[in-house]
Parts: structure tokens; sequence; C-alpha cells
């Protein structure tokens, strides 16, 4: 299916050649048909050539602007009427306008009444016209002078409706799903209606859809285009989604989303296109699909500024809008969406340093500069700000421009080492510290930064060329002290209070037992390194299960370190209980790392 927007003054016949052409009334209201003017947005259709082609009937009267560009924002062609009799009108001109700020390409100009002008008229309207018409984004665009009423060049008509339409490209059956709602109702029995304009992608029977605005979910229970019940729908298309999930909230200018798939933005960066003045008035209404949102206006450079946004719209890198001034009747600006989700100016010279970079910016989504800005995102992020992401991830759906990336593992090699120094006998740098230290929003990203830069990772912490404790002189001339204790009484650990003399804290115990200068068996309990091994040989030289007590007494030691001894051979492998009492040693030793 084609879909075409008609464009052109009030009351120079544009639903009357939609009604001649499709043979269906456009105007569905009641006072539309009495009083000759169209009001709401129109729908009809006919066949071209074999190809459905659908007509959205806009108004043209002036205070109804905001109508007509819900009706023309997601339509990708529009025929542009102008009356042979009254020629280039006041609205003709807005009309012009809004098309060239959403950067409309593809159009094609029809010289209504042509029956109602005096001889050579309709060719002076023509031309006139075409000059305007081409000034603007649509270029140099085919005509046609015709008759609605009496039918005179209607088959010439068609015929460039049927070249338009072909010259059209074509749509991305597999794009994200966004559906400008124009239109919402209620059919007895079946719910809630919504219409619009699909521009891409593809609607299903039981689909899932999101609102933008309400944060509803609905499920797609029906679907008809052009009357007819559909089970999927491609853009681009006219069609009507009846919705399952309590859709009383949706109204004109909502969109129906693709789940997960957009971002919302309440803030967004463009580059204003057009004759925009650089002083541009501080209160605008953005125009994008059938949305009107009040925005405020902050210039950032030459052509670009920012947009403070009244309520949050689903929105991408490239999209096309236009900043409406409601007062004063006129179009000061388009615009194309440069970033959906820019930072904030949390320091002096920040919004002078955005402007050189949006400088720079074309709106054409580009995934490599996008990535080289942020330097870190998550690969949906990218994707539903609309643009494709350049690499694969780094670590779990996280992105990573390849110079930012190892500048990163620079900075994190430089910060564990950091950590060493300044915590010798702790030089592992905790993982979650590394990640504050370098601002990063995830800790798989520092366990893949590690990796990258030949850091080990034990136990949540992140070692560099120190990867074990370096114990200082004094802390190293204690330990000392405790080894020359345990020398001839191996198995009789020092008390607290000698711990406590020598300096040695629990965490100290702890460095030298990770340094291997001690064993540590159980909190403020340490042996020499190797005991262990040496209390399971003279144990096993008893020759038959054990107590605790028998324990203590071959070792020579107390209970108190008895006890925490043979919970530590039970969980190396040394000891194996015979009963609740009593342990054997085992013949081969099963040792655990």
């Amino acid at each position: 299916m084609h879909v075409v927007a008609t464009a052109g003054h009030v009351d120079h016949g544009k639903s009357t050649l939609v009604r001649a052409l499709t043979g269906m009334e456009p105007d569905r209201l009641e006072e539309e048909r009495r009083r000759g003017l169209t009001i709401e947005l129109g729908f009809a259709w006919t066949e071209l050539a074999g190809a459905p082609l659908a007509f959205v009937d806009v108004p043209g009267h002036e205070r109804l602007v905001t109508t007509m560009l819900a009706g023309v924002g997601p339509v990708p062609a529009v025929m542009f009427v102008v009356a042979a009799d009254q020629g280039w009108q006041r609205q003709s001109t807005e009309h012009l306008e809004v098309l060239d700020a959403l950067g409309v390409r593809h159009g094609l100009l029809v010289v209504s009444r042509a029956d109602l002008a005096e001889p050579g008229a309709a060719a002076r309207v023509r031309d006139d016209a075409l000059s305007r018409i081409a000034a603007t984004s649509l270029g140099e665009v085919e005509d046609a002078a015709v008759s609605g009423v009496t039918g005179h060049g209607m088959d010439g008509l068609r015929a460039a409706l049927h070249r338009l339409t072909g010259a059209l490209p074509p749509p991305d059956a597999g794009a994200d799903v966004r559906l400008w709602v124009d239109r919402v109702f209620t059919v007895q029995g079946r719910g809630t209606v919504v219409t619009g304009t699909l521009g891409a992608g593809t609607i299903r029977v039981g689909d899932r859809l999101a609102s933008a605005t309400g944060g509803g979910r609905y499920r797609v229970r029906g679907l008809q285009s052009l009357k007819r019940d559909r089970d999927e729908v491609g853009g681009v298309a006219r069609v009507a989604v009846n919705l399952h999930g309590g859709a009383d909230g949706l109204r004109r200018g909502d969109a129906l989303l693709a789940p997960e798939r957009w971002l919302t933005a309440d803030v967004i960066d463009v580059r204003l296109r057009g004759d925009a003045s650089p002083d541009l008035p501080r209160e605008l209404t953005l125009h994008v699909g059938t949305a009107a949102v009040p925005v405020r206006v902050r210039p950032l450079g030459g052509d670009t500024a920012r947009l403070t946004l009244a309520r949050p719209l689903p929105l991408r890198v490239g999209d096309a809008a236009l900043l409406r001034d409601p007062g004063r009747h006129r179009v000061p600006a388009g615009v194309t969406v440069l970033d959906v989700r820019p930072g904030r100016f949390a320091r002096r010279g920040a919004a002078a340093a955005r402007a050189r970079e949006l400088a720079a910016m074309t709106g054409v989504p580009d995934g490599a500069d996008e990535l080289r800005r942020r330097g870190l995102v998550r690969r949906p992020d990218l994707v539903a700000m609309g643009v494709p992401a350049p690499s694969e991830p780094v670590a779990g759906d996280w992105l990573a421009d390849p110079g930012h990336w190892a500048a990163l593992g620079d900075r994190l090699a430089a910060v564990v080492e950091e950590h060493a120094a300044r915590h010798p006998t702790d030089p592992g740098m905790p993982a979650d510290a590394a990640r504050h230290a370098l601002g990063l929003p995830d800790r798989a990203l520092v366990e893949a930064l590690a990796a990258r830069a030949a850091l080990r990772t034990r136990g949540g912490r992140i070692y560099g060329s120190a990867t074990a404790p370096a114990l200082p002189p004094p802390v190293q001339a204690a330990v000392d002290a405790v080894r020359r204790d345990l020398a001839d009484d191996p198995f009789r650990a020092p008390d607290a209070g000698r711990l406590a003399d020598l300096g040695l804290t629990p965490k100290l115990l702890a460095a030298a037992a990770a340094a291997g200068a001690l064993l540590r068996i159980a909190d403020g309990i340490v042996l020499l390194p190797g005991a262990d091994e040496r209390a399971a040989g003279i144990l096993a030289g008893l020759g038959r299960p054990f107590t605790v007590s028998d324990a203590r007494r071959t070792l020579g030691t107390t209970r108190r370190v008895a006890v925490p001894l043979m919970e530590h051979l039970d969980a190396r492998g040394y000891t194996v209980r015979v009963d609740d009492l009593r342990r054997r040693c085992r013949v081969h030793p099963e040792r655990t790392p």
C-alpha cells in the first residue's frame, strides 16, 4: 500500500479531489459535509494500477494547522493542491513551510478547479506554485491541472500519482514498530480501536504494543487495513488496531511501540533547518508524527539547540520534526534530531563545548561516531536511539569505543598498582572499588578490563604485579618472632596476649598467611606453614582412630589449638570422622587447594 496526504489552502478542493479519485467521502463529520469544510482528518482509498492507494485528507484552515500536521507527519508523500481560480494563498505558504520543515521529499502539484479559471490562469498558477515548491525539500515535482467536478485531467492525475508512488523508497518491514495515533474510538463489543499511518515495521494479531506516554501494555486483538480484517499489516499502510488491555488513556499524539525497543526522551539536541533565526522564541511547539508538545528552546550554536519537552516522546537520531509558533501561525524551523540522550551541562563552558560537538554531527545514525562520543553504552540503548551497533559487546551487552576501552584498561592497571603500593599487606584491589575509581556502571566491565590488561582476579579482588602481600619490616619482625616461638613447640600457637604484644592484628595475621609466612587455621590461631601436614603425619603414626584429646596429647598442644586444628585437617582432607568423637587419618590424604 501507498499513503499520500493532501496539503493546501482551505477551500481549494482537496476533499473534492480525494472524493473524485476514490469514490469515497473523506469528510466523516456531518458538520464538515454541511459546511463544505474539512475539520478533522479524513481517510479514503482506491486502487491504482492494481495497488492500494490511501489518502489522508487534511484541513486547510489556519486554525486547524495542528490537525493538518497530525495528518502529514507520518506520511511519506503529499499531493499539494492550489486552486486555479484563486492561486497561491496564505495557508498554501504555511503548508509548504510545514512540508519543508519535515523534510518531505516526494510530492505532486495539483492545480484544481481548472474549469473555473480564466484562460491562461491555470498555467500562471502552476508556474508560480512550481517555483515555490522547487525551493523546498520537495524540489522539482510533477504537476497536473484538473477539475474534480467535471473530471477534466483526472486520468492524467492518476498516472502522475502512479509515478509518484512508484518512486517512493520501500519501507523496512522488519523495523521496530512506532505507530503514531491519529484517531481513537470505541467499537461496541470490541473495545478500543486506534488508527494511524504505519511507516515501517509489521504489526500482527497477538502482538504486544506499549504506549509511549502512559506506559501501558496492550495486546493486538484485531487488525484492519482499508476496512479489511488482516492477520498482519506491514508499513507503509493505514491501519486500525483493536486493542485489549484498558486503552482508555490513548489519544491523538500518542504512539504505539514495539516493547523494549524504544527510548522516550524529554531532552533532545537538534539541528535547526530552513531559515531558522538564531533568536528563536524560548517557548514553541514541537510537532513530530501526530504529536504536538510544548518545548523550551535553548540555542547552542548557529544552527543547533537543546529542546526540553513538556512530555517525553519516542524519538530516534535522524527523526525529522518541526518547531511552530502557534501564536504567530508560523514555522520558525524544521529540526533533525541529533541526540536523544544528551548529557547535562554540569560545568561552566559545557554548553559551548556541546555546540562544537553538535556542529560535527549530521543526524545520520553512525554507530562508531556515537560510541566515540559516549565511550560506553549498552547495545539495546544504542539501538533504541536509532543507531546501529558498530561492534560486538566487550562485556554483557556493553559496547565500548576501542580507544576509550584501551584507556580504561591502562587506568585500571594504574589504580590497581596504586592500591597495592598504598596497601602492601592487602595488594588485591576489590573489584567494586576499582569500578568506582574508574566510574564504570557495571562490575562486569571491570572483570573484562582486568582480563584485557592481563591482571589477575581472585576472590573478588584484582592483582597487578604484587600477587601476594608484602610485609613491612616491623610486621615481618613480629612474624619472625612468632616463627621462633613455634620452632621448638610447633603446635603451641601463641595466645592473644602474645599476638597483641607483637602488634599482630587479625588483618596483619591474614596478610602474613596470604604471604605464606604463617598458616592461619582459625581466627587468632596461627602455626608455621606445613604444620597441618606435619600434624597429620604424627597422628597417622598412632595407627588407630583418635579423639581430640588424643590429638592434643600426641601433638603436645592445648584444646584451644587442637579443636580448630582438627577441623582444619578435616577440611583439607587429611582426616575423616569415624563417629561423633573419633577421627582417623587417610592413607592417601586428598588435599584441597
